[in-house]
């Protein structure tokens, strides 16, 4: 039997920890060949190199696509979506996939999914069917007309990709496989390193025996202009907590610079608040630190996603995640120190949280790969408007 060569695209950092398990799995299967394509800012140094990490964990790299233009806005995000096609386009001619895999909701993902089906290529959309705010969900919804066979990550995500029109028989909830990697920081939960000595960063060393904070916050893409203020109401309100923090370095969307730059100033005028800053850090790594922090606060969907299975409490700030199925671990606020205060220091007082399977229950990837072998590779839309 021909092994399929199943090109899977990991263009930003989120991106490898939500595919990892999938890839490990493709990678030890018999009747498949893994052709790892890594791309855009999970190249870049700026933004934590996550090829390092890729490369660390054993998996060979069969192509690097160079895509991302400097700038941090909404032209430089449009051009460098146009730039992925083109280069996404010769390094599926040059290897020639049976399927090409895209991940979630970033622009780079709608550069993959057009220039795989431009070639006739199969997609595999990984993460279709979910809500949230921005940009984000136009992007998810788009991949999903554009990709053939869908893995998504609970039985909601699946009825609103049948309700756009693809067929039942394509469709498969194989859960999330970023929580494959909660789950395996559970079975082994012990923090038994340094993080501001294993990952450097800047700022004063926070030390993780004590209690501490994690943030990440990203700009919004249809807020870009806001992200300085944005960030500033969240950096206040960790200033007025007092809480030792470690804070993770924004994506490199439409307003990364304004982010960067309220940081920056923010930094000069309290430089001795304990407050770590890192680029980036390994997946298991993140999560082991993230499950004994008090709380973590900010907009990213991993505390909607990971930290609803490992329980961590979760303030979420703002639109980016409008309309993610919850679980009862995030409460959300607007972009005001006040209420941010108000929303942590209630998940003080109110403790760790239960385990929640909404988004998988950690053996997502092996269904991944298994439904890759057996799966029909075929490209047809069977209209069902």
């Amino acid at each position: 039997m021909k092994r399929r060569k199943i090109c899977v695209v990991v263009t930003a950092r989120p991106s490898y920890a939500r595919i990892k398990s999938a890839l490990r799995h493709i990678q030890a299967h018999p009747d498949l060949e893994l052709q790892l394509v890594v791309a855009a800012s999970a190249l870049l140094d700026r933004y934590g190199s996550a090829v390092a990490y890729i490369e660390q964990d054993g998996f060979d790299i069969a192509a690097r696509v160079y895509m991302v233009l400097e700038g941090g806005n909404l032209t430089t995000m449009a051009k460098t979506t146009g730039l992925g096609i083109i280069e996404l386009a010769t390094a599926f001619d040059n290897l020639k996939p049976d399927v090409v895999v895209t991940i979630a909701d970033r622009y780079e993902t709608l550069a993959t999914a057009l220039a795989a089906a431009y070639a006739n290529i199969p997609v595999v959309h990984v993460q279709g069917g979910e809500v949230s705010g921005s940009i984000d969900e136009k992007v998810r919804h788009a991949v999903t007309k554009l990709s053939d066979i869908h893995f998504v990550a609970n039985q909601q995500a699946a009825d609103r990709v049948i309700r756009m029109g693809e067929h039942s028989d394509r469709v498969f909830v194989t859960g999330c496989p970023s929580i494959d990697l909660a789950a395996e920081v559970l079975q082994n939960a012990e923090l038994d390193f340094d993080p501001c000595e294993r990952f450097g960063g800047v700022g004063p060393r926070v030390d993780t025996r004590e209690d501490y904070l994690i943030v990440m916050q990203h700009p919004v893409t249809t807020e870009y202009e806001d992200a300085q203020h944005h960030v500033q109401e969240t950096l206040h309100a960790v200033l007025e907590l007092g809480i030792p923090t470690l804070w993770f370095w924004p994506n490199g969307d439409a307003g990364s610079d304004g982010t960067s730059k309220g940081i920056r100033i923010f930094r000069e005028e309290h430089h001795e608040i304990p407050i770590h800053f890192f680029r980036h850090m390994g997946p298991e790594e993140f999560l082991r630190v993230a499950y004994h922090s008090r709380c973590l606060v900010g907009n990213s969907s991993v505390g909607i996603r990971e930290c609803s299975f490992l329980g961590i409490p979760t303030v979420n700030i703002g639109s980016r995640q409008t309309g993610r199925d919850r679980a009862g671990n995030v409460i959300d606020v607007d972009y005001n120190r006040g209420a941010i205060v108000e929303a942590v220091r209630k998940h003080l007082a109110n403790g760790r949280y239960h385990s929640d399977s909404l988004y998988g229950d950690g053996s997502s990837g092996g269904r991944i790969a298994q439904r890759l072998v057996s799966v029909p590779l075929t490209i047809e839309k069977r209209l069902t408007y």
